[in-house]
């Protein structure tokens, strides 16, 4: 039961009561809206969760639920705009936001995480959205800082080079969005992918200490290589990342946690999820 379906059903309440006791009707509604902020308080904060291929993933601003596309089942996500509004007016301070879903009980310092994505644009997505999805990773406990790479798929494809130069992202929440790195950096934190809407597209990301390599769709050489992360967290979770105007699909999520021994001259590898 969501905020507005239990103050319908507590005006509910109210009505009725006020058919039959007319006298205490003031008493009688602020009981009834105190038991409402109640439930709010002890319930609301808790976070909505959804399973999904054997994993719990808590709810973080987007809309999600487990959908069939092409005969499977997948994870569908987008942006919550009443949870998260976006700002036209304000747009480097209403996106590249916490919107994602967010995997419980993994704490990663180090490892690689692959999952294959979906993009289209929504019937409702402004003229300057791109498909945006991808991952988030070193997700802190509150969501208040992590480290992301994700894709604009519309860009892959464009005419327009300058759109082309801009297909793949990093970014480091809160302090370092894109706009601040076009700005200050000279290109280093994005490139370009031949990536395109409506098709399945394999992204793994390798991070290890400060750096960070982007793999798509099976490409032995990265796609984006970060030398040098620019996120406040040395470990944390792992987010599957939706922003503004993007229906986005997700499956097949893979997560590998790099231990701190070595074996040879390689790290040793053990699956965390």
């Amino acid at each position: 039961m969501n905020h507005n379906q239990k103050a319908d059903f507590y005006q509910t309440l109210i009505g009725y009561f006020e058919k039959m006791i007319p006298i205490r009707m003031k008493q009688i509604k602020k009981l009834i809206w105190g038991l409402l902020s109640l439930f709010t308080m002890t319930f609301g904060a808790q976070a909505q969760t959804i399973h999904f291929e054997g994993k719990e993933f808590e709810i973080s601003h987007v809309m999600t639920s487990v959908v069939r596309l092409n005969g499977e089942e997948v994870l569908r996500v987008e942006r919550d705009l009443e949870s998260l509004p976006f700002d036209f007016e304000r747009m480097g301070e209403t996106v590249d936001e916490p919107t994602f879903l967010k995997l419980k009980g993994v704490n990663l310092e180090n490892g690689t995480v692959e999952v294959k994505v979906l993009s289209r644009l929504l019937p409702t997505a402004p003229p300057f959205t791109r498909g945006f999805i991808g991952l988030a990773y070193r997700i802190d406990e509150d969501n208040t800082a992590y480290e992301s790479i994700y894709i604009r798929p519309t860009n892959g494809r464009t005419d327009d080079q300058f759109r082309r130069n801009h297909t793949v992202q990093y970014y480091a929440y809160p302090d370092f969005k894109f706009d601040r790195l076009r700005a200050e950096s000279n290109g280093e934190y994005e490139t370009y992918a031949d990536i395109g809407l409506d098709e399945w597209i394999t992204v793994r990301i390798e991070f290890r200490d400060k750096s960070a390599k982007l793999f798509l769709n099976d490409q032995k050489s990265p796609a984006l290589i970060v030398q040098e992360m620019l996120g406040s967290t040395s470990s944390g979770s792992i987010g599957l990342w939706v922003d503004i105007g993007t229906e986005g699909f997700f499956k097949d999520l893979k997560v590998i946690e790099l231990t701190q021994s070595y074996e040879g001259s390689h790290f040793k590898q053990s699956r965390a999820s």
